[in-house]
């Protein structure tokens, strides 16, 4: 799958998730006042940082289609990358807004207010995102793994986090509604309890995030296969001076390789671009490989 269809794919998945998170969301909102639940509410927001994700994500599979040119020798791949960090901070920031309307809602209880007691519209409206939003995670992180997109990836654990907000929130109005007004702390509560799962995701994102951006290696078992599939290629071939990283949804590759000395210009070029497609086979056909051949002798004396 070339980039522009890779693009495409994707952004078709993100529109299709789009066009639901908004209906959703709607429906949370009216649920919400209408169920007087603030978790519902709470889950209603977070439903539309959703929507807002879904369109920082359409943008930057615009930009990161874009061929290499000659500002950007390397592709536009990172507009990928911080299209998932900035899905990493908007979870952040939803997390927190859950847990300090949570918070100021159980203070309000503690010191004697009250919290109007949750209606069934709220109950069944927390039960249909759940299923909604868990089908629309591994409907995505299912098309992220396809085509290998760190953006789409953390969008399908947005989707993932909002369900888990909805179980939350499901708990709390479910012991609120049944158990009737002393149990009102529970839909707060749940609210509070959903935000630190909201946390831990929006950390494991922003953590992989950062790591690309700082060009963290693609880790030793990366570099062994490199090594084999040369010397499968060409016995007498010996990899070293590997570089590894990720740019976007695609790997770049930077390394020497020994070969035979008596070998000419043309048998060498033959051999490197062998190597080239046997680990644009394996680690995917937009992988930027660069091989510097060196004569096998120099490896000998070394």
């Amino acid at each position: 799958m070339n980039l522009q269809a890779r693009s495409n794919f994707a952004r078709d998945i993100t529109v299709k998730g789009l066009i639901i998170n908004t209906a959703l969301c709607a429906a949370k909102f009216a649920a919400g006042v209408l169920g007087r639940s603030s978790a519902m509410v709470a889950d209603a927001v977070h439903s539309l940082s959703d929507s807002l994700t879904d369109i920082v994500v359409l943008a930057s599979l615009k930009f990161s289609s874009r061929p290499a040119d000659q500002d950007h020798a390397y592709g536009h791949g990172r507009f990928e990358t911080m299209a998932t960090l900035v899905i990493a901070l908007a979870l952040l920031g939803v997390g927190a807004k859950i847990l300090y309307n949570g918070l100021m809602d159980i203070f309000r209880l503690a010191e004697g207010g009250t919290i109007a007691r949750p209606h069934a519209v709220a109950l069944w409206t927390a039960l249909l995102s759940i299923i909604v939003k868990e089908w629309l995670y591994r409907y995505t992180l299912k098309a992220a793994k396809q085509i290998g997109s760190s953006a789409l990836e953390a969008n399908a654990w947005h989707h993932r986090s909002d369900a888990m907000s909805s179980i939350g929130t499901l708990l709390g109005i479910g012991g609120a509604y049944f158990w009737g007004n002393k149990w009102t702390i529970l839909d707060p509560l749940a609210a509070a309890v959903v935000s630190f799962f909201i946390f831990e995701v929006a950390w494991n994102i922003s953590k992989t995030a950062v790591q690309e951006l700082v060009d963290k290696s693609l880790g030793p078992q990366a570099e062994a296969k490199i090594i084999q599939i040369c010397r499968q290629t060409e016995p007498t071939a010996a990899a070293h001076h590997i570089k590894t990283r990720k740019i976007g949804g695609y790997a770049c590759l930077e390394f020497h390789v020994y070969l035979p000395d008596e070998w000419n210009l043309k048998r060498v070029h033959e051999s490197t671009d062998k190597m080239e497609q046997a680990l644009q086979e394996t680690f995917g056909a937009q992988t930027l490989v660069s091989i510097h051949p060196e004569p096998l002798s120099l490896h000998k004396t070394r």
